[in-house]
């Protein structure tokens, strides 16, 4: 009876409210977290990109979900029934009241996972056939350039071209990648497909022969090169390829797929070339053995034709026979040509009696009617030709006829848009002037204004004048004007003549310049006009 009233007094949720507080208390309590477990339930990436599945161990089971970016940027791919340790935080979906883990990296649970992932990446590349020795190559015995995959600050680099200088100096290439850490898969893979895709003859030369090579380390330190990307590039590559990724015992993928694998760098420079100086002694040695072998064959054919010129017979026991022969058939020439022409003149004699005067009609009738046929077959071929001659000349007629009307019809179509684009341009000619013109005006009415505002004119029509003496030159000052001097006034409406007084004072002792008639002006000066003249 009491606990009625309680139950209530108790607040009221919605589903979604308490679905809401639910999810916070969890995300807050679980903001990140590391869970071990299994992938189970993983059938690869949703059409969307994202990866759904459950992670489980002997007794529980929890949903997880990795969204499409952070899928993207993961170094180890979620593959079904790999042990891994997942980084992310704890929520809810309320549609179905379950929680879930939301992934934002993954990781194998520790070496054995690895070596886990590693067999079954190794079973499935084997079973596509990247590992037949079929599909290897043989590496060139002497290759002029050498194309190294590595890192450009370590030890292994430095390994590689030291040994190469000891037995036989080659041109080296160096691709610097990262051999370890993310990204450095893509890095070497990009290496090997970018040293194959160099053109022959290019700038920089194409390598003979290519090395990916690193130091030593741990599975995870090597696990680059147990990536796929790497496989299939080092699979795909027509240049021929030596691993020599560790050491000895150490084992990674690409080791499969190489065309030959290298305990250590060092082993694959010395793999890569042949010592130099064992060469130049083995060349010394076939050269010497050489001309021992020449020097036994002249000597033993020269002891072969001594033995075989003493067998030999004398020339004239090789020619008695033949000779003999000849004087025998000379004697009895005259005897056979005597028979010959008596054989010939029987032979004609047969032949002359079988031709008489009938022979020769039959054969002259015969050739007429062959003629006669002949003709007859000529004229009906004639007429035929001429008949199939008429008809194609009559279908030309039609086509050509057709082909007329057609070009008239393209000229006038082709004559009247040029009409057409003949008025526009008139068009935008006329509109153009006319543009023109008005800027012209306008340049000219400011130039006006212009000439206007700078003339003395304006001066005048404001109240003032302008004297000038009697050689027209302007007066600027009193002291320059003589006793009875004979002046110019100017005003705006005209100009008067005058006359200064007689008793007007001399002017005042001043520096004046030379008299004007001994000095006269320049000549631009005297041609300038008094007024301001014209801008233009």
């Amino acid at each position: 009876m009491t606990a009625a009233p309680n139950l209530v007094n108790a607040p009221e949720f919605t589903v979604s409210e308490l679905s809401s507080a639910l999810k916070r208390t969890v995300e807050d309590r679980f903001g990140h977290v590391r869970v071990r477990g299994e992938i189970t339930g993983f059938r690869g990436p949703h059409s969307s990109g994202h990866c759904y599945f459950a992670l489980k161990d002997e007794s529980a089971k929890i949903e997880a979900v990795i969204w499409k970016f952070a899928h993207a940027r993961m170094r180890f791919k979620p593959q079904e029934g790999l042990e891994v340790i997942a980084t992310g935080k704890l929520t809810t979906y309320p549609n179905s009241s379950k929680y879930q883990i939301v992934i934002d990296s993954l990781e194998p649970a520790g070496v054995g996972a690895l070596m886990a992932l590693m067999e079954e990446r190794k079973k499935k590349l084997a079973a596509e056939g990247l590992f037949d020795e079929a599909r290897k190559q043989l590496l060139p015995w002497l290759p002029e350039v050498i194309g190294v995959v590595t890192s450009p600050t370590g030890a292994v680099i430095r390994d590689i071209l030291h040994r190469l200088e000891d037995r036989f100096p080659r041109r080296v290439l160096v691709w610097p990648v990262k051999v370890q850490g993310e990204g450095s898969a893509e890095q070497v893979a990009a290496a090997i497909r970018g040293f194959n895709a160099l053109p022959e003859g290019g700038r920089i030369p194409r390598p003979d022969l290519l090395i990916v090579a690193r130091g030593g380390g741990s599975l995870e330190d090597l696990w680059s090169f147990n990536e796929e990307i790497v496989v299939r590039a080092a699979a795909e590559s027509h240049i021929p390829l030596i691993s020599a990724v560790g050491h000895e015992t150490d084992i990674t993928l690409i080791d499969f797929v190489a065309d030959k694998r290298a305990p250590t760098p060092t082993a694959a420079a010395e793999m890569a070339v042949p010592v130099r100086s064992e060469l130049f002694a083995e060349v010394a040695a076939l050269a010497r053995r050489t001309m021992v072998c020449w020097q036994r064959g002249q000597e033993a054919r020269r002891n072969e034709l001594r033995a075989a010129a003493r067998a030999l017979p004398a020339a004239n026991e090789l020619l008695a026979i033949p000779r003999q022969r000849l004087d025998h058939l000379g004697a009895g020439l005259p005897r056979g040509l005597k028979a010959n022409t008596h054989a010939h003149f029987r032979r004609f004699a047969a032949s002359s009696s079988r031709l008489t005067i009938g022979v020769l009609r039959g054969q002259v009738a015969h050739a007429r009617q062959r003629l006669t046929v002949s003709g007859e077959r000529i004229t009906l071929s004639a007429r035929a030709l001429l008949h199939r001659r008429r008809e194609r000349f009559s279908g030309l007629e039609i086509r050509l006829k057709a082909s007329k009307l057609a070009n008239a019809k393209a000229q006038r179509n082709a004559i009247a848009r040029d009409l057409e684009r003949t008025h526009r341009l008139a068009e935008r000619a006329h509109r153009a002037l006319k543009t023109a013109l008005q800027r012209m005006e306008a340049r000219v009415a400011h130039r006006g204004q212009l000439l206007s505002a700078l003339s003395y004119r304006g001066v005048l029509e404001r109240g003032f004048a302008l004297v000038r003496d009697e050689r027209g030159h302007s007066v600027h000052a009193a002291a320059d004007i003589g006793p009875s001097a004979s002046l110019s006034v100017e005003f705006a409406d005209g100009r008067v003549a005058v006359t200064t007084d007689a008793d007007r004072p001399p002017p005042t002792t001043r520096k004046v310049q030379a008299p004007r008639e001994t000095k006269p002006a320049a000549p631009k000066r005297a041609a300038k006009p008094v007024d301001q003249g014209s801008l233009f």
